[in-house]
């Protein structure tokens, strides 16, 4: 099995659990503090466990060093997960102030707080617009601009107190006004869809045939591309879609956990080695 992002090692110590001594995991993740989590969770697993600090768009190159023939299970949960959002070194939330820098992988050398005061009006209501899917994004933009022109923007507060002048304050039912401007940073800082893609076209040729890809995503644009891919990977004869909806949680999961409520899961099957 590949977790391609094992976080905190909940998903893998569930399967890792079903695996016997011939098993192996190998868990990938962006986050060194995820992976120190993980090893601690999954010690005590029968089967063998491997961590590596990577990125799932490399996912074949890891596959290939660590000497894994194929893969019976491929796992990739796109959600951020809740110790990312309360440390306040990422920048990730608005619920309260922190340095404005959103990099799960702190090596990466763009922060959010640079997008926000290099990027000109147009770039930046673009990237509002694109990744955040925001249509108020040029008035965005434009507050942004005004503003960093007195001084620069540095921390979450600042930036999620001017987008609610820009909109008015105005909240869209249970989602606050910065909620897609902060998506789109962080996709933007992280290069998520990118590297989704490439996580995508690299899995049928790691997939054992028979194996199984999973994908649990967060936002549209993250769905858009799993469902193109495993359509389109249908049509080639690559896969069997195994989900033709995704699977969403249920009124008792999104109680216990409300960020569930926005999940999807897609899965396909990989029919015939290549």
């Amino acid at each position: 099995m590949v977790d391609a992002t094992v976080g905190h090692g909940g998903h893998s110590y569930l399967f890792g659990k079903k695996l016997g001594p011939e098993g192996t995991i190998l868990g990938l993740d962006v986050d060194e503090k995820s992976i120190q989590r993980a090893q601690l969770v999954l010690k005590d697993l029968a089967c063998r466990v491997i961590l590596a600090h990577a990125n799932f768009a490399d996912v074949d190159r890891q596959v290939l060093k660590y000497a894994i023939d194929k893969v019976d299970f491929l796992l990739a949960d796109l959600g951020v997960c809740s110790a990312q959002l309360a440390d306040a070194e990422r920048g990730l939330s608005f619920q309260q102030d922190m340095p404005l820098d959103m990099r799960f992988d702190q090596s990466r050398k763009t922060t959010a707080a640079d997008i926000i005061n290099k990027a000109d009006e147009k770039n930046l209501a673009d990237l509002i617009y694109k990744y955040g899917e925001e249509r108020a994004s040029r008035r965005i933009a434009r507050f942004i601009v005004r503003h960093r022109r007195d001084e620069p923007i540095k921390t979450t507060g600042q930036l999620a107190d001017i987008v609610c002048r820009a909109l008015g304050g105005k909240r869209r039912g249970r989602i606050h006004p910065a909620t897609r401007t902060f998506q789109a940073l962080r996709i933007a800082v992280n290069d998520e869809l990118e590297n989704l893609q490439a996580l995508l076209t690299k899995a049928p040729a790691i997939l054992a045939a028979g194996g199984y890809i999973a994908v649990i995503s967060f936002h549209s644009l993250e769905d858009r591309l799993v469902k193109n891919d495993f359509r389109q990977n249908a049509k080639n004869g690559v896969y069997e879609i195994v989900t033709k909806k995704p699977l969403v949680s249920c009124r008792e999961e999104i109680k216990a956990n409300p960020r569930a409520r926005s999940a999807k899961l897609r899965i396909a099957r990989k029919l015939k080695e290549d």
